[in-house]
Formats: C-alpha cells, structure tokens, sequence
C-alpha cells in the first residue's frame, strides 16, 4: 500500500523522526536524540536497504533516546582503542599493582590480539566466546586464565557503557569457560599439629605457624614487620613468690605474654614484563629472561582491603615460637655482620631482606615434606584458620575482623565443615534425639551410642 503524503502545506514538528527514499537507491531515517555540546541537535542517521529494515532502525535509536542509553555522537572506537585507554588511563591510577599486571596480561596477550579489531559498538556477545575458545585452544591456557580475561573484558566494558561508549555490555551476555571447582580440604589437627612441630625445626617456620593459627595471607604474612607485633609479658608464677621479687616479667620461667599483632601492609610479587619490541623479540617465553625486562620483583604495597588493616590477638603458644624466631633472627644480624640490611622485616632473608614468595613457597613445600603431610597450598593454611574459628563457634563479624573479610560471602569459601566437625555434630545430634529419660523423666543427654531407633 503506498505511503500517504503529508496535507500540502503542512511539515513534520521539529525534532520529530523522518524516513525517506534517497537518490543513492536507500532508504534512510533521521532521528534527534538530544543536543550535542556545541547546543545544536544530535541528529542520527541511518541507511538500510529496504523500508521496513529502516523503520525498525528508526525505532531502536527512539527506544535508546527515550530510555537515555543512546551512546555518544561521533566514529566509534574500536576493541583496542578502548582497551588500551581504559587499563592505561583508567584502572592503573585506581588499582592495587598486582591487579594491574593480571589485566596488562589479559588485555594485551590475549584481548587485543583476539577481539582488538572489532569496532566497539559492533562487538557482539559471539566474538567474545569465540575469542575464548581460540585462546584456549590455541595457547592451552587454562579456564581459569580466560575467566581472567572474561572478567577483565567485563570490567572495560561496563566503563564504556557508562561512558556512554556502548549502549550495553555484550561480556555481560557472553558465557566464559567454566572453572571447575577446586576441592580444598583444611587440615585437620592432627596434621596442623604436624606441621607446627615441624616448622620450629625450618629457619623461619614461626611464618608457618603464623600462617595457620592466624590465617594471615601470605603477602600480609611476609609483611610483617617487628614494629607490627605488640607483647606483654606477665609473670606466671603466683603472687608472692621469690621469682616476682628477683626476676622482670619477661625473665619469669613461667612468664605468659598478650600480643597483637597489627596487619598494615602487604608484600607482592610483580611478574616481570618485557621490554623488547615486538619486531624485535629476544626469543625468551617469560618477561624475567627479557634482557630489557621491566616492572618486576617485590613490591611493598597495602593489604587486601580495607577490611584488611586490622588488629588480631595473639595465641601465647604464637608468641613463643616468634620470640624463638626473634632470638635466632638476631644470631644471623651478627652474622652477617655489614651485609645486613635493616628494615625490620619479621621473616626476613639472611641478610634482612623481605622474603620473596617463591623461596617462601618452596619453604612450605618442604615443611609439608618434612611434616609428612599430604601435598597442599600454603593458602589452604588460611582455610585451616577460618574452618577452626567455625569450629570453636567464634560470631561471624569477630571471624570477619579476625580474617580481614569485608564480605560474609567470603567466609563460606573459607569455613569448610570438616569429618571432625560434621562428627561433632552427628554426636550432638545423636544425643539430642536419641536421649533416654532417667529416673526423674528427665532425659539423659548421654543416651545409647549407636541406636538407630528411638527406645
């Protein structure tokens, strides 16, 4: 049916979407969606082939203008472009280092070379899974790395659409690899109890016992500096005894000690990045074997979080294998003589140094060896922690202070129900329901063990 035409005389309101056939043999429609900043109006325009193709092009700009998501006037980036000013320009001012390196390495190993190319309002949810298979395939990586990517992706993009770059975010849409769940088991007493008997045999194994009776992450752990660590000791004996009256509180045989411990900082380790060009490669896989390497090593930064400064008390079995670390620290300050290097640092090297994770690594390899425990992470030691303050019923905001969690979500991937503790509670529930009433009709809460049906 042909279109209709306007009464003679008469013209669209301004502002108003129009539609018209061109000489070029196109239809094309012109929509105002509001007012550019030189305070003229933002036409749009589109051009499609047939008029219905069009209509509904005309329609979307409107949907967009009404609802305030119609992106910003001008060409469109493309993926790199917005990528390389996005992680440059807008997260390395507001991001802790060691985020930086985990998005440099995604957004140039594996973003740029796979969706770079794209224009950024044309990128679809498609390009991305595609471009997470073909990273897969192709480098071997693991789910794990391109959920990374995924989420590194997510982010630039989210800044983009608020920005008014995009008018939706297609990483939000698209699917990454699954992770497969990775089991963690705590240790159990028994093999805690092994490992700390252990660790007092290791140069530095008081970290050890740090890590798992207060659950300290390692960068934390490895941070610590002695000006941290508050003790005060008290005298052990009683009132009245010829020890009060001879010897200081510290000299006591039976001395106890309270001490906190202050978390303020965190040691990381920055992955070294090359510094050839690309045209000219030295041929080395990793960053550290670059002879123009840049950006690497120790880097002594903030915790975690906010919720990561905090003050934890100290257990005195805790105190003790610290004050024999401190006392064996000191023989190696008079060893070392002039190659001593002071910055306070509670685990330090042989010479004072802070302790660079990967030796602090193979330390923990060792102690399990040594321990005869089962292989593990040294980050299962902080599920240990969290699972025995489950354990002993500690009130979750104390375990989330304890911890240096800003968020109770967290503590359900750290506080595991472990055999012993889901025997503890068959115990109790055991008793509850099969309690047999003594001679007072009272039950007796040490009912029979074993029996599977009430009496």
């Amino acid at each position: 049916m042909p279109r209709k035409k306007r009464p003679e005389g008469t013209r669209r309101p301004n502002g108003a979407s129009s539609i018209y056939f061109g000489e070029d043999g196109k239809w094309h429609g012109r929509v105002t969606v509001g007012i550019r900043d030189d305070g003229k109006p933002d036409r749009r325009h589109v051009k499609r082939k047939t008029e219905g193709e069009v209509i509904d092009a005309v329609r979307e700009l409107e949907k967009q203008r009404d609802s305030g998501e119609v992106r910003k006037p001008g060409r469109s980036q493309t993926v790199e472009q917005w990528l390389t000013h996005w992680v440059e320009n807008i997260a390395a001012p507001t991001v802790r280092l060691t985020t930086m390196v985990g998005y440099r390495a995604s957004v140039y190993k594996h973003l740029i070379p796979s969706v770079g190319a794209h224009r950024l309002d044309k990128l679809q949810p498609e390009h991305l899974e595609a471009a997470y298979v073909k990273i897969m395939r192709e480098k071997g990586l693991k789910p794990a790395t391109v959920h990374l990517a995924h989420r590194t992706v997510r982010a630039a993009l989210n800044e983009a659409v608020r920005r008014r770059h995009l008018t939706r975010n297609p990483a939000q849409i698209a699917k990454p690899p699954r992770v497969p769940d990775e089991e963690i088991v705590p240790f159990s007493r028994e093999e805690a109890r092994k490992l700390i008997t252990a660790a007092g045999e290791l140069r530095n194994g008081a970290r050890f016992i740090v890590a798992l009776s207060l659950g300290l992450r390692r960068g934390e752990a490895l941070g610590l500096k002695w000006s941290d660590v508050t003790i005060t000791w008290k005298h052990g004996c009683e009132r009245g005894a010829p020890c009060r009256r001879k010897l200081r509180a510290e000299e006591c045989p039976t001395r106890r000690g309270v001490g906190t411990m202050a978390i303020r900082r965190s040691i990381q380790q920055l992955n070294w990045q090359h510094g050839c060009s690309p045209d000219d490669h030295c041929g080395h896989e990793h960053g550290a074997y670059c002879p123009k390497r840049y950006g690497g090593g120790l880097v002594v930064g903030e915790v975690k979080s906010s919720a990561g400064r905090r003050v934890i008390g100290i257990p005195q079995p805790v105190i003790e294998a610290l004050e024999a670390h401190r006392t064996q620290q000191e023989e190696e300050r008079h060893a070392a003589a002039d190659m001593w290097e002071e910055g306070g640092w509670a685990f330090a090297t042989p010479i004072g140094r802070p302790t660079h994770p990967t030796p602090d690594n193979r330390a923990w390899k060792a102690l399990l060896r040594l321990a005869d425990v089962r292989n593990a992470r040294l980050h299962d030691a902080r599920h240990t922690a969290a699972t025995v303050l489950l354990e002993l019923k500690v009130p979750l905001p104390a375990v989330m202070e304890l911890m240096g969690w800003s968020n109770a979500a967290v503590a359900k991937r750290y506080m595991h129900v472990n055999t012993e503790l889901a025997t503890a509670v068959a115990d109790q529930v055991g008793a509850h329901m099969w309690a047999v009433p003594d001679d007072d009709g009272e039950e007796d809460d040490d009912g029979p063990a074993g029996a599977l049906v009430p009496a």
